[in-house]
């Protein structure tokens, strides 16, 4: 039994114990294997070096956000705050007047607003809940992560705005929330995603091996590459068009602010994909790039089939086979991007317009149709 003069001594945590509490990740098997080592204590005792840091498997502290070693996932990060947009800041009065009157939208338009949301109010929150629970934890490097976090905020403004637009033009909640479970072509894109989101958020899966880190790639490339760049195209070309032709406005500026985001979500992971090839290049093999083609192939086909669905009947100057081509060339740039041969050479893209959508300037009509302004910190009343 100790009296207050005797001197107690306080055993030094493990620096790979201390670091997992911290941060909330599962310290891969390798680093733990290695945690007893000296020349890994050291590693982890010492001040972070930028060479140290890596995308996953690293050994450095991951609550220590600087010195950099990938500004640009800093500057996507600050990029995505400049970018900042509330739903309820956009005005819906004209889209509900429209929506109400029997003669504003034929039924076919109808349809594919209400099957562009009950994809997309779905969508977001499972892309939500795998950056959270899977994704944030097996990625080891603190910028990376600051990005991270600040997507999983942008995907719950883009679920805010989904429920916003059906509130507002009055739509059945559970119609609309359960289409992925009762409209067999959304259904199937979901099915699709399942098993890799799952895969990651595996309680006992940890990165540290070829195999582990291969399935973390695998996985990597479903999520951004395929849901974010590939599923989500029809329903934004379908949407989009209904305010180039100054219909359901409202919905459209929305649809544009989420496009872009979107847009930054999928540079930012295919960046982080090819980040980790960069320092994994032994995980890049020919087999490995055949999967991921065939990845890309069945989502394009699952693209085109929602497209084919949804629009049975040409409206609003499209028609699905449209889709077909343009779903082809979309599936090239995926491939290109991340290092793959194109699958369907030749294929163009017929809506050039989309190139424009993504580029907008929020400040040219944001601030001309919102209906609250920002406050800073400092502006703010708080009596």
């Amino acid at each position: 039994m100790l009296n207050w003069e005797d001197t107690t001594t306080t055993a030094k945590p493990d620096p790979m114990t201390a670091m997992q509490e911290q941060s909330g990740s599962s310290v891969p098997a390798s680093i733990m294997h290695a945690a007893q080592d000296p020349a890994t204590q050291d590693q982890a005792n010492r001040r972070v070096r930028v060479e140290d840091k890596r995308v996953i498997n690293a050994g450095t502290d991951v609550n220590q956000l600087v010195p950099f070693k990938y500004k640009w996932a800093w500057e996507k990060y600050l990029a995505a705050c400049n970018n900042h947009w509330m739903p309820q800041e956009v005005g819906m009065s004209a889209d509900i007047a429209l929506w109400a009157d029997p003669k504003g939208l034929t039924d076919d338009e109808r349809t594919i607003i209400k099957r562009s949301l009950g994809f997309f109010s779905t969508a977001d929150s499972l892309v939500a809940n795998n950056l959270v629970l899977a994704v944030y934890k097996h990625i080891t490097n603190p910028e990376c992560r600051q990005y991270i976090l600040r997507q999983a905020f942008e995907e719950a403004i883009h679920t805010h705005a989904y429920q916003y637009i059906i509130e507002s033009l009055g739509l059945d909640e559970a119609e609309v929330f359960n289409m992925y479970r009762e409209i067999p072509s959304i259904h199937d894109k979901a099915a699709w995603s399942l098993p890799y989101t799952q895969s990651l958020a595996d309680e006992n899966f940890h990165t540290g091996t070829p195999e582990a880190d291969q399935r973390l790639l695998r996985d990597m490339i479903a999520f951004y590459v395929v849901f974010e760049g590939i599923f989500f195209y029809v329903g934004f070309v379908q949407l989009l068009s209904f305010g180039r032709r100054n219909k359901m406005m409202g919905t459209s500026e929305q649809i544009q602010y989420i496009m872009r985001d979107e847009a930054m979500h999928m540079n930012f992971g295919i960046d982080v994909i090819n980040q980790i090839k960069i320092e994994n290049p032994h995980l890049w093999t020919a087999e490995f790039q055949e999967e991921a083609r065939k990845m890309i192939i069945e989502a394009t086909e699952l693209e085109i089939r929602y497209a084919h669905d949804t629009m049975p009947r040409g409206v609003l100057g499209l028609n699905a086979a449209m889709f077909n081509e343009y779903m082809q060339y979309i599936a090239n740039r995926r491939c290109n991007q991340i290092g793959l041969k194109e699958i369907y050479p030749g294929a163009e893209n017929p809506f050039p317009w989309m190139s424009e959508v993504i580029d907008l300037k929020k400040e040219k009509n944001f601030f001309e149709t919102r209906v609250t302004e920002y406050q800073t910190g400092g502006a703010l009343s708080w009596d």
